[in-house]
């Protein structure tokens, strides 16, 4: 059958046997998922598929973040797969993780029989409904005929343009009944015309203020990741030597060893990097959208600067801060555009003068580096910043890290060296606890000659660990090292500082006095390795064990002191000029001379 559809011989089919030929014309080779009721004439002929291997998760959030991390380490579509009801309910949060962080995946649901739609029929969910607000396009199929089409412009959709999930929701009666495939579909999409090539016009514009600029920065956001726009934006930067900083999403698009790189910005970027940002005179915008945690205070973020922002999708550009020189499209063409027009720019004798500027921005970075202390009395515990740096010297850059939300993907963000794209996966825009686990797992069938570590919290661990089953069972060998200060540590954080340490239903009792639960048992109850550091003395030797051990996952558990905190920090909604580098202590500009000196700051206001 496959070789006829290969052939493009019209076969006699059931539109679940339609599905499967489909995913295999697309050249899909892994589906996660769990079958269910509805969906459940799909997997019969996925038994038989030699092209697509299906992953059986242990739920079904844990097949969206699969699919998730899969496509990011690879930028090819991932795709999972649930049933009806509560099984489609539970792919709604990775599939608006996928939304927010712009990864294309598509999710195939099984609905309920065609007649009984609305009916409220057993395990029926209106899931199309539900995920409007979080895919690019979403599908009901109940026409057998249709599948092939539709499967092929979900993979369209989630790919081109500003990637982004796509749900295909396929009642059970389409499934099972009779329709002729045939292969490639033709489809018409009206309206969806993603725009690749930008205007000439905006382009020279964008080159004029590149030239008479004095205080530039690169901000680069995670479309250069997601554009495969990496090299391209390096050969910019070496060209005009402009000095660049890389958002959350962005870490990798230029190596954090390139000496114009100053790092991440935002509310834990590094003091460097915000505030080159602040006291710019243009920022050059490139797939990213001024989203809250870089900007701080809208209304107070680089007061004196121009905007070129680059962006695929149109609606991003002036949706929070007003673009100067709006540039609508693909961020590789924009940029290859760019070296272009400056390049024409330069020979014509319009060379933009940054020496000063460069040497102010590299005196913040040498001023204010990332660092970190224990806290007092705390001096002989092992530092959560200390085993995260070490997890990345040790492994290398060409690992692939992957982090859920709080306190230790910050860390992660900030203490690993990253050398390449693709090479650091985070939940940045929805910020999901139990990102980490699963998505390891899908990045790890895609590249499984990486090393893959998820580097998490006790929090998020304990709400995806489940997956390791998953990973055990299929010969998916992550690292997943637990930062374990016994707490929900960056609520915990914000309680320190704003209320009153005050910590109220933060403390998960899983170091400090007891451990619910073990975690080195635990990793042993699921057939994995669990190793435990306790002392900084091993934090090295346990990395190494780790590294050795190849043939299953491995969980090292490292119990770290819980009143770590994330610095620098713009505490929420204030300027990020009120960045502080530590408690009660920022830096204080000079006005005249822009000198940086430690002055104590009262940050949050609270008067303490």
């Amino acid at each position: 059958m496959a070789e006829q559809a290969k052939a493009k011989v019209p076969t006699q089919v059931t539109g679940a046997q339609s599905l499967v030929l489909s995913l295999e014309a697309m050249e899909v080779d892994t589906v996660f998922g769990i079958p269910g009721g509805a969906i459940l004439p799909a997997y019969d002929p996925l038994l038989d598929s030699v092209k697509v291997r299906h992953i059986l998760v242990r739920h079904e959030q844990g097949a969206g973040h699969a699919a998730e991390g899969y496509a990011s380490a690879t930028g090819k579509v991932g795709v999972c797969m649930a049933t009806s009801g509560p099984g489609a309910t539970n792919l709604v949060t990775a599939i608006a993780d996928a939304y927010m962080d712009s990864v294309p995946i598509v999710a195939i649901t099984g609905q309920v029989a065609s007649a009984a739609i609305g009916t409220d029929a057993f395990q029926e969910a209106d899931i199309r409904g539900i995920t409007m607000p979080i895919t690019k396009h979403n599908y009901l199929v109940t026409d057998a005929d249709q599948i092939p089409r539709v499967i092929a412009e979900a993979f369209h959709i989630a790919s081109t343009g500003r990637p982004g999930p796509v749900l295909v929701d396929i009642s059970k009666d389409a499934l099972q009944a009779k329709t002729t495939f045939s292969w490639p579909p033709k489809f018409d999409l009206p309206g969806y015309r993603p725009v690749a090539r930008p205007h000439n016009k905006q382009i020279r514009e964008a080159a004029r203020l590149i030239a008479q600029a004095k205080k530039p920065v690169f901000y680069v956001g995670g479309g250069v990741i997601r554009g495969n726009a990496s090299d391209a934006l390096r050969e910019f930067v070496e060209l005009t030597q402009i000095p660049v900083v890389t958002t959350l999403m962005a870490r990798g698009a230029v190596p954090d060893s390139h000496p114009l790189h100053l790092g991440m910005p935002g509310m834990h970027g590094s003091v460097a990097a915000v505030t080159a940002l602040q006291k710019s005179d243009l920022l050059i915008t490139l797939g990213a959208r001024f989203d809250d945690r870089v900007t701080g205070q809208l209304a107070t973020f680089a007061p004196e600067a121009k905007v070129i922002h680059a962006d695929i999708d149109p609606a991003e550009i002036s949706k929070n801060r007003n673009a100067d020189v709006p540039i609508v499209g693909d961020v590789l063409e924009v940029i290859s555009e760019l070296i272009k027009a400056v390049t024409a720019d330069r020979e014509a004798g319009a060379v933009g003068d940054y020496d000063a500027w460069r040497e102010q921005t590299a005196g913040w970075k040498a001023t204010f580096p990332l660092g970190y202390t224990s806290p007092e009395g705390e001096e002989d515990s092992v530092s959560p910043q200390y085993v995260i740096e070490r997890i990345g010297a040790i492994s290398g850059p060409e690992s692939v890290y992957v982090a859920g939300v709080g306190q230790h993907q910050m860390w992660a963000a900030q203490f690993v060296q990253y050398e390449r794209p693709n090479a650091w996966l985070n939940s940045g825009g929805l910020g999901t606890m139990g990102y980490a686990v699963p998505a390891a797992m899908g990045a790890k069938v895609a590249q499984p000659d990486r090393v893959v570590w998820a580097i998490d919290g006790d929090g998020c661990f304990q709400m995806t660990n489940q997956e390791l089953a998953t990973c055990v069972i299929n010969n998916i060998p992550i690292k997943v090292a637990i930062i374990n200060n016994s707490s929900l540590g960056m609520v915990r954080q914000w309680q320190s500082l704003f209320y009153d340490k005050r910590y109220s239903n933060t403390d998960l009792h899983t170091s400090v006095g007891s451990r619910i639960p073990d975690f080195v048992k635990l990793a042993d109850a699921y057939g994995c390795v669990g190793l435990r550091c306790e002392r900084p003395e091993d934090v090295d030797a346990t990395i190494k064990k780790a590294m050795e051990i190849n043939d299953v996952p491995v969980i090292v558990d490292f119990v770290v002191h819980r009143d770590a905190m994330v610095w620098p920090m713009v505490p929420a909604g204030v300027s990020n000029d009120a960045i502080q580098v530590a408690k009660d202590t920022a830096p204080q500009w000079d006005r005249e001379e822009d000198e940086a000196t430690e002055q104590p700051e009262d940050a949050d206001k609270d008067g303490k």
